[in-house]
Formats: C-alpha cells, sequence, structure tokens
C-alpha cells in the first residue's frame, strides 16, 4: 500500500502543478481552452487528492507517523510541490 501511496503523491503533485499551469498560463490567453481543460484536470485532481488523504489515513497505524508528521504529510497536500517532499522523506 505504501507504493500506491507513493504513486499517489506523485500524480497529485503533477495534478496540482497542471491545475496551476492551466490557471496561469492558459486562461490569461485562450479562455475558451481554459474552460474545456478545467473539468477534467480538477476532477483528475480531486479524486488523486481524495485519495492521497484516504491512503495517508490508512497507513498512519502500519508506518507508524507521529501526530506531527501525520500533521505535515497532510499539510503537504495542500502546497504546491509538497506530496514530492512527502514521497521523498516519509516513502
Amino acid at each position: 500500500m505504501l507504493k500506491i501511496f507513493k504513486i499517489t503523491a506523485i500524480l497529485e503533485g503533477i495534478s496540482y502543478l497542471v491545475l496551476f499551469a492551466n490557471m496561469l498560463f492558459i486562461k490569461p490567453n485562450n479562455s475558451e481552452l481554459y474552460h474545456t481543460l478545467l473539468y477534467p484536470i480538477g476532477m483528475t485532481h480531486g479524486i488523486l487528492f481524495i485519495g492521497y488523504i484516504i491512503l495517508a489515513f490508512l497507513l498512519k497505524t502500519p508506518q507508524k507517523w507521529g501526530v506531527r508528521d501525520f500533521g505535515i504529510i497532510l499539510i503537504a497536500s495542500l502546497l504546491p510541490f509538497g506530496t514530492f517532499y512527502v514521497e521523498k522523506k516519509y516513502c
């Protein structure tokens, strides 16, 4: 299950960055393309985010993550590049 968490963390981080790129680079130049891409990118990111959080809760006890480590893992899901840090440090 740790391998699945690692893959999910990487994919969640990538989807987060793609969502930001869509907002920052495509939206100002091509509003129609932005709206076309927003739903699939946003839905993918949402599913990966929920999967990341659920897997973190499932792995908390087997990995013996303390309150501090678990808090870092959860907060990292809200920060750009945070899940990449978690993947390197905790997986």
